[in-house]
């Protein structure tokens, strides 16, 4: 099996280029979306003191519009999922970045609490379909050897987005106003579609892929895929060990995003600048990039080194579990920095998980049904971002803004994730040749 002997960082850098780079160029397109997705979400976050004075909105207020995002996300991940299997990927992915362009930019009109908690709620909706659409086009891109890389890479997008909203955010709102801010976020997405669609097509179907790269992308004669009814994607034990380990893990960043800059602005009295609270949450989202890709990485090199793809993935995200763990002890650190660098080593460590627990439902998804897997996982981490939302919103009104419960209850998740994926992954997966 060749694509098990290559250096899936090698092909990165360019020294594999007898295959072609085709695949790398439908990577970029993945990796702009998922920056520009994160940007409209990371918004709201930096804005928020802003907008909690202007509206005199409470920390519950803040939470119920962030929890009305999670249900929008909960329902579109499902049917999103769907969707990318069923109309493929072209088309599913570009309706949904034109849907939350429009989403995003009708921030701007609203002037109420009630008025975010629609705009959110449609942005949830149509932003569901961002990592369905990245991941399909992930598992149609690249070899097994090759995808914790290439998942490490455009998961990096999200952090990229967050470290791009705190300079972009202070600036438009210092020149223009908060409602230009979302103007100018929905309008990115419509570039973005642009050469999306001019650009993105399915591997055997791309103009410029050489043969050389179409059989390294197939690697070893893959059957035909047959379609999956959904009822039977429902049945897979795959399907729920990935979507529990999801559900319990994938919150954690969305508390990041959510509260990080409100904890930041309360703790060390931070202003909305890119040198006051801009710096530190760069900082931060910079190592949560290089965690991304050495995570995706790391379960890459194990697998080119020999070892299966399932145990390299469970081996990664066991280090991933270890190093989150300090993330306890921030509430307890003596001044800023100490804090961004707790924060910084345990958002690094939960985008490495990340990377390999979506390598892993590619791992375990056939083809065809790889993206509604993906949506049922990722509407169960919806409703756990649901749950979570409202008990940091309960936690904060009823202990006067302490963070120190919240940062203490992190680690345990990984660990629960990890020994209910451990105990319930399919025995008999397919080999890391599919």
């Amino acid at each position: 099996m060749k694509q098990l002997t290559s250096n899936p960082a090698s092909a990165l850098l360019g020294a594999d280029t007898g295959r072609g780079r085709v695949r790398w160029g439908m990577l970029a397109l993945v990796f702009f979306a998922t920056t520009l997705n994160y940007i409209d979400r990371a918004a709201l976050g930096i804005l928020q003191p802003v907008l909690a004075k202007t509206m005199q909105w409470s920390a519950q207020d803040y939470a119920n519009i962030n929890f009305w995002f999670q249900v929008g996300y909960a329902i579109g991940y499902v049917a999103q999922g769907r969707l990318m299997d069923a109309v493929g990927v072209k088309r599913g992915f570009a309706l949904a970045v034109l849907v939350w362009s429009i989403a995003a930019a009708a921030h701007g009109f609203a002037s109420s609490v009630f008025g975010f908690m629609i705009c959110r709620f449609m942005l949830g909706l149509a932003e569901a379909g961002n990592y369905p659409a990245c991941i399909k086009t992930t598992r149609l891109w690249f070899p097994v050897g090759e995808r914790g890389v290439a998942v490490g890479i455009f998961n990096a997008g999200t952090n990229v987005g967050a470290m791009v909203t705190p300079m972009l955010v202070p600036f438009v709102l210092a020149v223009w106003g908060w409602q230009q801010v979302f103007w100018v976020i929905g309008a990115a997405g419509v570039v973005w579609l642009f050469f999306w669609w001019r650009n993105y097509h399915d591997p055997d179907q791309h103009p410029t892929v050489s043969k050389a790269e179409l059989a390294h992308i197939q690697g070893a004669a893959e059957p035909a895929a047959a379609k999956v009814a959904f009822r039977d994607v429902i049945r897979m034990r795959a399907t729920w060990t990935f979507a529990i380990g999801h559900m319990l893990t994938a919150p954690v960043f969305w508390f990041y995003l959510y509260w990080l800059p409100p904890y930041l602005n309360q703790q060390y009295q931070l202003g909305i600048s890119i040198t006051q609270l801009g710096a530190p949450l760069i900082v931060i989202y910079l190592m949560a990039d290089i965690g991304s890709i050495a995570g995706g990485g790391l379960s890459s090199w194990l697998i080119v080194r020999g070892m299966r793809a399932i145990p390299a993935r469970l081996v990664t995200m066991l280090l991933c579990g270890l190093c989150i763990a300090p993330i306890m002890f921030v509430s307890s650190a003596k001044g800023l920095w100490m804090a961004v660098a707790y924060i910084s080593v345990a958002i690094a460590a939960h985008q490495a998980w990340t990377a390999n627990i979506w390598s892993l439902a590619m791992d375990m998804a056939p083809k065809n049904a790889v993206a509604s897997m993906f949506g049922i996982g990722g509407t169960c981490s919806a409703i756990g971002g649901m749950f979570m939302t409202q008990i940091v919103g309960f936690v904060l009104t009823r202990s006067d803004n302490n963070y120190t419960l919240l940062f203490t209850m992190i680690p345990a998740t990984y660990f629960i994730a990890l020994v209910w994926i451990w105990l319930m992954h399919p025995r008999a997966a397919k080999p890391a040749s599919a």
